[in-house]
């Protein structure tokens, strides 16, 4: 989900789904790029910073590993394998 200026606070963001431990691990390396959203960080989703000058290629990943948590198994095996 992007988000710009949620209810005020003041983020450029994407909202990404991710795994509890991916969450943890994220936002605590890097608060500066990552957060806890509100509504589904419960959930173990991600806040993404986009007016915090992280790579492309980190954002890239974010919406990768979100499309891969919450996909439909059938299309993520498709995705996985990419011969299929």
């Amino acid at each position: 989900m992007y988000m710009n200026n949620h209810h005020g606070d003041g983020r450029l963001a994407l909202w990404c789904a991710a795994e509890p431990e991916m969450q943890r691990m994220l936002v605590s390396a890097s608060p500066t790029h990552y957060f806890v959203p509100p509504y589904v960080g419960h959930l173990g989703w991600i806040g993404v910073r986009l007016d915090r000058r992280l790579s492309w290629g980190k954002i890239t990943a974010a919406i990768e590993d979100a499309y891969l948590t919450v996909g439909p198994k059938k299309l993520i095996g498709a995705v996985r394998r990419p011969d299929a």
